[in-house]
C-alpha cells in the first residue's frame, strides 16, 4: 500500500514523463536517446526521494549507465569497421581497373619489344659482316681495355663486405642506445611536470588562500594529472600540468578493480550525503574516477537536499568543488555550467560566478548570458558586473547584436559603435 504522497509523486512523474515524450516527440517503438535522457531524468526524482534504497538505485544507475556508453562505443567500431570495408572495396575496384590498364600496356610492350627484336637482328648480321675488319676488331680492343681499367680502378676504392657488415651492427646498436635513452627521458619528463603540476597547484592554493583543505587540494591534484595530455612545445617540453595520457595505463584500475573503485566511491559518497556531510560529499564526487558523479544529474541531487538553516547550500558547495577541481584549460559541461551560475546567483555568490568566467571553467553559451543578463537586470547592485561577464560570454559565443546591446547598458557607447562597426553588418 503506498502513502497519498507517494501516490502524488508517481502520479506526476508519469504525466512529466509523458509531457516529456511528448514535447520531445519520441517514436513509440525502437532504441532512442531522448526516450532515455527523459527516462534517466525520471529516474534521478525517484532516486532523490527515496532514502533506504538510494545507494543500490544509484549503483543500478551507474550499472545502466555503463551499459548505454558501451553500446555506443559498439555502434561506432561497427560504424568505423564498415567504412573500413567500403574504403577497401573501393581499393579493390581501382586496383582491378589499374591491373587491366597494366595488362594491355604489356600487351603493347611485347609488340614493341618483337618489332625491336626484329631490326636488332638486322643490326647484328649487318654488324658481323663489318666484324672481319682488323681495323674495326683493333679498335674494339682498345676501347675493352680502357673499361677494364676504370672498373679496376673504381674496385680499388671500395671496401670489403665485413667492414660494411660491422658498420651496420654499430649503427643498430646506436639507434637501440638512443631509444633507450628517449624512453627514459620521456618517463623522467614527465616526472618532471607531474611535480610541477603539484607545485603550481600548491602556490595557487598558498596565495589564494582558499577554503578547500589542504588534503584535498592535493587530492585533486593527484586526480587531475591523470586526465590530461598535450603535445610537447617548440622547446620540447609540455605546459606544467600536461601529463602524456599513455604513460598512466598500467597505473590505473581495469576491469574488475575498475568496478570495485567505482563501487566503493560510489558507497562513500552515499554515505557522506546520508550523513550530512555535503561539504566533503560535494569534494567527493568531484573527485569521482573518470569523473562518473561530474555531471547534471549529480548537481540535481545536490540542489534536491536540504541544509541547515545559515550553511551554504549543497549544489553551491558542489559547483565550487567542481571549480576547484577542473584543471585549467578543461571546462565543465554545458548543463553543469547553466545550473552551477544559477545556483550561485540564486545565493548571491557573484564572486564565485567571475572566478569560473575569468578562468575560462565553464562552457560558453548564448543562455549563459542570457542568465547573466537577466540577473544584472533584476538586480541593480551588480549591473555592471554581471552586464561584463555577459558580454565576455556573447563575444566568446560570436552572438554580436547581444554584445553591443550589453555594452549600451552598462553606458559603453562608443565601446559599443566600434564594436558594431567591426563586427554588424548595415542591416
Amino acid at each position: 500500500m503506498m502513502s497519498e504522497s507517494d501516490t502524488k509523486f508517481l502520479q506526476k512523474l508519469y504525466e512529466f514523463i509523458n509531457q516529456e515524450k511528448k514535447n520531445l516527440q519520441c517514436p513509440e517503438e525502437g532504441p532512442n536517446e531522448l526516450r532515455y535522457i527523459v527516462y534517466r531524468s525520471a529516474f534521478n526524482k525517484v532516486i532523490g526521494r527515496t532514502t533506504a534504497f538510494k545507494r543500490l538505485l544509484l549503483i543500478i544507475k551507474s550499472e545502466y549507465d555503463n551499459i548505454i556508453r558501451q553500446l555506443k562505443r559498439r555502434e561506432k567500431a561497427e560504424e568505423s569497421e564498415q567504412s573500413v570495408v567500403n574504403t577497401c572495396q573501393r581499393l579493390a575496384a581501382e586496383l582491378n581497373e589499374r591491373t587491366t590498364i597494366l595488362q594491355t600496356h604489356g600487351v603493347e610492350l611485347q609488340e614493341d619489344i618483337r618489332t625491336h627484336r626484329s631490326i636488332n637482328l638486322e643490326s647484328l648480321m649487318k654488324g658481323l659482316s663489318e666484324s672481319e675488319d682488323p681495323d674495326v676488331l683493333q679498335k674494339h680492343l682498345k676501347d675493352l681495355e680502357i673499361q677494364k681499367a676504370l672498373l679496376m680502378d673504381y674496385r680499388s676504392q671500395g671496401v670489403p663486405l665485413e667492414v660494411q657488415t660491422e658498420l651496420e651492427a654499430e649503427l643498430q646498436a646506436a639507434e637501440r642506445h638512443r631509444d633507450q635513452l628517449s624512453f627514459e627521458n620521456k618517463h623522467l619528463r614527465v616526472l618532471f611536470m607531474r611535480l610541477s603540476c603539484v607545485v603550481n597547484r600548491l602556490t595557487c592554493w598558498e596565495q589564494e588562500r582558499q577554503e578547500v583543505p589542504l588534503e584535498g587540494v592535493l587530492g585533486s591534484t593527484l586526480q587531475n594529472i591523470q586526465h590530461l595530455s598535450s603535445e610537447p612545445n617548440d622547446e620540447g617540453h609540455g605546459s606544467s600540468c600536461n601529463i602524456d595520457s599513455e604513460l598512466f595505463e598500467d597505473e590505473e584500475p581495469t576491469g574488475v578493480d575498475e568496478s570495485k573503485l567505482l563501487q566503493d566511491h560510489l558507497d562513500s559518497f552515499v554515505e557522506l550525503l546520508e550523513s550530512a556531510q555535503y561539504e566533503e560529499a560535494a569534494l567527493h564526487a568531484a573527485r569521482s574516477p573518470r569523473g562518473v558523479l561530474r555531471n547534471a544529474d549529480t548537481m540535481e541531487l545536490f540542489a534536491g537536499v536540504q541544509a541547515p538553516p545559515a550553511s551554504t547550500p549543497p549544489a553551491l558547495l558542489f559547483f565550487r568543488a567542481l571549480l576547484f577541481t577542473t584543471a585549467k584549460g578543461d571546462r565543465l559541461s554545458g548543463d553543469v555550467s547553466l545550473q552551477g551560475v544559477r545556483c550561485s546567483l540564486q545565493h548571491g555568490n557573484i564572486h564565485l560566478v567571475t572566478h569560473a568566467v575569468s578562468q575560462d571553467k565553464l562552457m560558453f553559451t548564448e543562455e549563459l548570458g542570457d542568465i547573466l543578463t537577466e540577473h544584472a537586470q533584476n538586480n541593480h547592485h551588480v549591473l555592471d558586473q554581471c552586464l561584463a561577464l555577459a558580454s565576455i560570454v556573447y563575444e566568446a559565443c560570436k552572438v554580436h547584436k547581444k554584445t553591443a546591446l550589453s555594452m549600451c547598458r552598462r553606458g559603453l557607447t562608443h565601446s559599443a559603435a566600434e564594436f558594431m562597426k567591426l563586427n554588424l553588418t548595415a542591416d
